[in-house]
């Protein structure tokens, strides 16, 4: 079975929110195209992603040391089977949508949280005599990112990093696919904030069609 990942990286729902208004369109569109597919929604505002700190650097370094799980302290064990947990779901899965809004030009740090947990070598990548290769080439991946301002063209394209940085990592895992839809532009033109979202939410629906 098809097993796509839902991951959210905003602490509003879709009635606050424009990248969760546009994310469930597209996601509840995607389910109703494809009935046989698993949708495993991920929230990372209410998810536990322990961020990489000194507990999981020695707990780390105790298993590539030879130590054995069960020699790690409570702390170690929680934080680093954690990560395990994340990085084995993440490349269990066949397709991944991210949701994000789009803040000081990237998205939530609890994204990054998140990406570092399952940017494994071995898992998502290896390093070779050629460089790293990606080991995800099976799999397809989506954006949906929410600005106020307009970062796609114009003026200040090229500032935002949000997209950008998914689209790198996608690349680096090996992950042939990536594409978004941007829903820009609404706090710039408060008057037309509703046809920008009704427009984002129909390009979401469509190309949910093909995802």
């Amino acid at each position: 079975m098809t097993r796509v990942l839902y991951i959210t990286a905003h602490p509003h729902d879709d009635t606050q929110s424009y990248s969760m208004a546009v994310g469930k369109a597209f996601i509840d569109q995607y389910k109703e195209v494809n009935p046989d597919h698993e949708v495993i929604h991920i929230d990372l505002y209410k998810e536990y992603i322990p961020q990489i700190d000194a507990d999981i650097f020695n707990g780390w370094g105790k298993l590539q040391n030879g130590s054995g799980f069960e020699d790690l302290s409570s702390t170690e064990k929680e934080k680093v089977g954690r990560l395990s947990e994340l990085s084995e779901q993440f490349i269990d899965a066949d397709k991944y949508v991210f949701v994000t809004p789009m803040w000081n030009f990237a998205f939530p740090p609890v994204m990054k949280a998140y990406i570092d947990s399952v940017a494994v070598a071995g898992k998502a990548f290896e390093y070779t005599e050629e460089g790293p290769q990606g080991l995800l080439t099976d799999k397809k991946a989506f954006h949906i990112q929410a600005s106020g301002g307009i970062y796609s063209e114009g003026p200040a394209a090229g500032m935002e990093t949000g997209h950008s940085y998914l689209q790198k990592i996608m690349q680096f895992f090996g992950v042939p696919s990536f594409d978004g839809v941007f829903v820009e532009g609404h706090a710039m033109m408060p008057d037309k904030a509703e046809l920008i979202k009704e427009d984002a939410i129909a390009r979401a629906k469509d190309a949910a069609h093909t995802f």
